[in-house]
Formats: C-alpha cells, structure tokens, sequence
C-alpha cells in the first residue's frame, strides 16, 4: 500500500493553471509541479501567467532585494 497517493482529487470549484499543458483545470489533474494554484474561480486561473509575469516584475524591482552588499564584508 502506497503511503502517498499520486493525484490529490480536487474539491469543486477550485482552478489551477497548468503549466506543462497550458491549461486551466478544475481541481488538480497534473501533478503539483507544473501548476499554479488553487484559483478561486476559472478566470483567476486563466490569469495565471499574466499574474506571475506581474509580480516577478515588482519583485525584480523592489529595492529591499537589491541592497547590494549591505551587511556584507567587503574585500
């Protein structure tokens, strides 16, 4: 008997966005690697990229990441 099972059954009305296909799914169907998600509704998933592209953006440009070597020896 397996201890972990392959597929986790999705509860209705959860979206996921999958990566490997380039798909909105109800409830996971792909494993939990290539997807995004949950989404609370189809349209947040269908989204999905667009959000992630958004986000990377302001994280690349959020100055608390980019503080140099503040707190760092320098040489």
């Amino acid at each position: 008997m397996p201890l972990f099972k392959k597929r986790t059954a999705g509860k209705p009305g959860e979206w996921y966005y999958c990566l490997e296909h380039k798909k909105v799914e109800e409830g996971p169907e792909c494993p939990a690697k290539d997807r995004f998600g949950p989404y609370a509704s189809r349209a947040e998933a269908e989204h999905a990229m667009e959000t992630a592209r958004e986000r990377n953006l302001q994280w690349e440009n959020d100055p608390a990441w980019h503080d140099g070597s503040k707190g760092r020896d320098a040489d």
